[in-house]
């Protein structure tokens, strides 16, 4: 176990896709529900410690309503870790009032993340093309499905609203649509902006690629997949919103038999790619769902563009750690 907020050590005995973790973490104080809306103000007041309640609207005393009551226990059976985090009390209530947009959420990493969310009792809404095809974790209670295309931002605004964080894990198929990319990694992204600035939301977490800084990545011969990628980044970056970008390498949804998972390494733009780079690896799904629902509530993770491996011969680190160790 590390000595770090988190640690967690995953069970061998699940199968990989329904692995469980075990979490401790140092108790903390919790937060007032009344809280400020800036990130800066809530560490003054409880350093390394993010909060999502929603102020109160009623008269002092007042109780919260249903949906920011946080339940009591969290079903870990359900996926192999809730992003390194936690069992105890105090962490979970770094999700309180904590409502997730979710767009591409019946793509592979989309459904992790999903999962994961749920796994730690926060409300979802799932943006998906066509409700009747959702399966799996996207029929979980706790998921709101609404269907949409985030081409058309006309969807966007009312399937968003009093949702306070958006992760894109939106991805084209360039291969069967030229257009694909413009349409859904560029244009797609820039839709969801907007509706997070009118959403008023605090947080937006970006999935694209590692090789985005590359124009001569080997992926941009699919008509400029990672060409686009960089622009909805660059829009992302200047919009004003609280922001997390991952590039993850190649993306795995599984083990095979004569693998192992691996410790996730992070490192800041542009690490990996074509020589004098560092050689790009793979990583699990649900590794990039855990780096990504960390970002939502870790402090160090804030306007920070992070690129993320898994690798046999790395430390086991904390994703406080590895968050912690990126500058930028």
């Amino acid at each position: 176990m590390t000595s770090s907020r988190f640690s967690c050590v995953a069970s061998a005995s699940a199968p990989a896709a329904l692995r469980r973790v075990s979490c401790t973490a140092k108790p903390m104080k919790s937060l007032p529900c009344r809280v400020p809306n800036n990130r800066a103000a809530l560490r003054q007041r409880a350093p390394g410690r993010v909060s999502f309640v929603k102020p109160l609207r009623a008269k002092e005393g007042a109780k919260l309503p249903a949906e920011d009551v946080m339940p009591e226990e969290v079903d870990e059976g359900m996926v192999r870790s809730a992003s390194q985090l936690m069992k105890d009390a105090n962490d979970l209530a770094l999700f309180k009032g904590m409502k997730a947009f979710v767009a591409g959420a019946s793509g592979g990493t989309g459904k992790k993340i999903v999962e994961q969310l749920v796994a730690l009792g926060v409300p979802v809404v799932a943006l998906v093309r066509d409700k009747s095809k959702a399966s799996g974790g996207l029929l979980a209670d706790g998921v709101t499905l609404v269907e949409g295309d985030v081409y058309q931002y006309q969807t966007l605004p009312m399937a968003m609203k009093d949702c306070n964080v958006v992760i894109c894990a939106t991805g084209s198929r360039p291969a069967l649509d030229p257009l694909g990319p413009f349409n859904v990694d560029y244009q797609g992204t820039k839709n969801l902006v907007t509706a997070a600035l009118r959403a008023d939301v605090k947080h937006f977490t970006f999935v694209t690629s590692i090789g985005t800084d590359d124009i001569l990545f080997p992926l941009n011969l699919f008509w400029g997949v990672l060409f686009w990628k960089k622009r909805a980044e660059e829009v992302l970056q200047r919009s004003g919103l609280e922001y997390t970008i991952v590039r993850p390498g190649g993306l795995k949804d599984e083990l095979k038999k004569e693998d192992s998972e691996g410790q996730i390494v992070m490192a800041g733009p542009d690490a990996y790619g074509l020589p004098p780079r560092k050689q790009p690896g793979s990583i699990l799904r649900e590794q990039v769902a855990e780096v990504c629902i960390a970002s939502l509530v870790e402090p160090s993770a804030a306007n920070k563009i992070v690129e993320i491996v898994a690798s046999k011969d790395a430390p086991k680190k904390s994703l406080e750690e590895l968050f912690m160790a990126v500058h930028q």
